[in-house]
C-alpha cells in the first residue's frame, strides 16, 4: 500500500513500527511506495518557492531562481535524500552486528526511511521561503524524526531498549556527519558553476 505506513507513524508510531517490522519490505518496494514520493514533497515546494514565491534577505527587494536553476538544484537535492537514506540505512545494517541485531534480517534503510518521514513532509514549508518559519519547520520535523528513531530502533531491530538508545545515538551521529558532508559537497558543486541563477 502506497504511503500505508505514513499516517501510523504519527497517531500511534510504537503499533506503527510493529507492524513495519512484520511486512519486511523490501528496498525496491521502500522506495516505490514511500521514499520515493515523500521526498518529491520538499523538492517540489523548493522549487516553487524558490521560482514562484521568492524570498527576500536584508531588503524590501523579493529575490527568485530562474526556473532552470531552481530544477537543477532540486533535482540534486532529490536524489541526494534517496541516496542519503540509502547510504545512513547501509551504516545501520553495518553497526547493527555490533549491538547484536541479527546480521541476516538487515533493516537498516527502513529504519532511515520511516524514521526521516517527519523532515519530507515538514519539507513542503519550503513552498514559503521564509528563512524563520523554515528553521522552525525542520527543528519540528528533526524533533519528531529523532523521537522515531529513538522509539522505533529497538522494536524494529528487536533489541532491549538500554541498547536500542546506544544504537539510535550512534545513528544520529553518523547522520549529522553526513549532513555536514552534503552541505561541503554543495559548496564544491556550486564552486563548479552548478548554484543558483538568480532572476534580478
Amino acid at each position: 500500500m502506497i504511503l500505508g505506513h505514513t499516517l501510523g507513524l504519527f497517531t500511534h508510531p510504537d503499533q506503527e513500527w510493529l507492524s513495519i517490522r512484520e511486512e519486511r519490505a523490501t528496498t525496491g518496494r521502500l522506495y516505490a511506495q514511500h521514499t520515493l514520493l515523500l521526498a518529491l514533497i520538499p523538492s517540489i515546494a523548493a522549487y516553487i518557492g524558490s521560482t514562484q514565491v521568492g524570498w527576500t534577505i536584508g531588503s524590501e527587494e523579493t529575490v527568485k531562481l530562474t526556473q532552470i536553476s531552481a530544477f537543477n538544484l532540486c533535482a540534486l537535492f532529490y536524489v541526494s535524500m534517496l541516496s542519503g537514506i540509502y547510504i545512513l540505512g547501509k551504516f545501520i545494517d553495518f553497526m547493527a552486528i555490533t549491538y547484536g541485531v541479527d546480521k541476516n534480517a538487515p533493516r537498516g534503510i527502513e529504519l532511515a526511511a520511516y524514521a526521516a518521514t517527519p523532515l519530507f513532509i515538514m519539507g513542503a514549508i519550503a513552498v514559503y521561503p521564509n528563512i524563520w518559519v523554515n528553521m522552525f519547520a525542520g527543528l519540528v520535523g528533526v524533533s519528531y524524526s529523532v523521537y522515531l528513531l529513538y522509539e522505533g530502533l529497538p522494536i524494529l531491530m528487536k533489541i532491549p531498549k538500554e541498547r536500542g538508545f546506544m544504537f539510535a545515538t550512534s545513528v544520529l551521529t553518523v547522520g549529522l556527519v553526513m549532513l555536514v558532508a552534503l552541505i561541503a559537497t554543495s559548496v564544491v558543486i556550486w564552486s563548479v558553476g552548478i548554484g543558483p541563477v538568480y532572476t534580478n
